[in-house]
């Protein structure tokens, strides 16, 4: 299936993901568990108790999986347009994803065939008892910059963690910033967010790969979106049924913008390009 796993893909807190194929033509992503993973088999077993009965189309799929006790494996579906986060640092090269794509992947919530988002890495799961009832849940692992502060310091989760991790993601998106990064003033990109927008350096928020090729209207209402998610109060967080009403607003906006703009470029030789008003400087929420 793997070829003696000779092509690797990556590597995660579970082990090393290879390459391979089903039947010598579908192609496959292999998570082979490593001797150093601190995830074992009741991790292992957990994950794929969730991945059998959780079917969306907007998650990977879980192909079947190798239960051996000492050789232990998840077999996904591949996605060929490898994850997000090697797009938004740009280690894949090719071209930059635009504004309207950026938001049909936070709509959508690793990338397919069409740039469809789907969520990856169940890796931290565990079966536990509740009552008289043994439920799954995901383990919220402390990944640092993306754990909910309210929880880090309550020890209580909730669904509304979500939609604080979310909301850093959702940042991440606009800006192709890493969330922590020490060369910067503010590390934390919640932080770095702040401090641009009360210092009205609104070109440095987005990612100048887009080159000012978006609209300044839901650029700004994904950023407060975002901030209204990433805030360190449960309380004042949208619900991520508001979330999925107010990111589709912002992509139809963007897709009228785009319709009106390739119909005046068709009538007009003039060239057209978007930037930001730079005396309008919403406020973080």
């Amino acid at each position: 299936m793997t070829n003696n796993f000779k092509r690797a893909l990556g590597e995660g807190g579970f082990g090393v993901v290879y390459h391979g194929y089903l039947n010598g033509s579908q192609p496959l992503a292999v998570k082979v568990l490593s001797e150093s993973s601190s995830q074992g088999y009741k991790h292992f077993k957990a994950e794929v108790e969730l991945l059998l009965r959780v079917h969306h189309i907007n998650l990977v799929n879980l192909v079947g999986y190798c239960d051996e006790r000492d050789h232990l494996a998840l077999i996904y579906e591949y996605m060929c347009n490898g994850d997000l986060k090697d797009h938004l640092s740009g280690k894949r090269g090719g071209s930059v994803l635009s504004w309207t794509t950026r938001l049909r992947i936070a709509v959508d919530a690793a990338l397919g065939e069409q740039f469809s988002g789907k969520i990856a890495d169940f890796g931290l799961s565990r079966s536990f008892q509740l009552g008289d009832e043994s439920h799954v849940s995901t383990v919220v692992a402390g990944t640092p910059g993306y754990l909910d502060p309210e929880y880090y310091r309550t020890g209580r989760l909730a669904e509304i963690s979500d939609v604080y991790n979310f909301g850093i993601v959702l940042l991440e998106i606009i800006t192709s910033q890493r969330v922590i990064d020490q060369t910067r003033e503010k590390p934390h990109i919640t932080e770095w967010m702040g401090f641009m927008l009360n210092r009205g350096d609104i070109t440095r928020i987005m990612d100048p790969k887009l080159h000012g090729d978006f609209n300044s209207r839901s650029v700004w209402r994904a950023i407060e979106l975002a901030m209204l998610c990433a805030n360190p109060s449960s309380e004042k967080r949208p619900n991520m049924s508001q979330v999925v009403i107010e990111l589709k607003e912002c992509l139809a906006s963007e897709n009228t913008i785009n319709s009106k703009n390739q119909d005046a470029n068709s009538n007009s030789s003039f060239e057209m390009s978007m930037s930001f008003d730079t005396k309008a400087v919403p406020s973080a929420r």
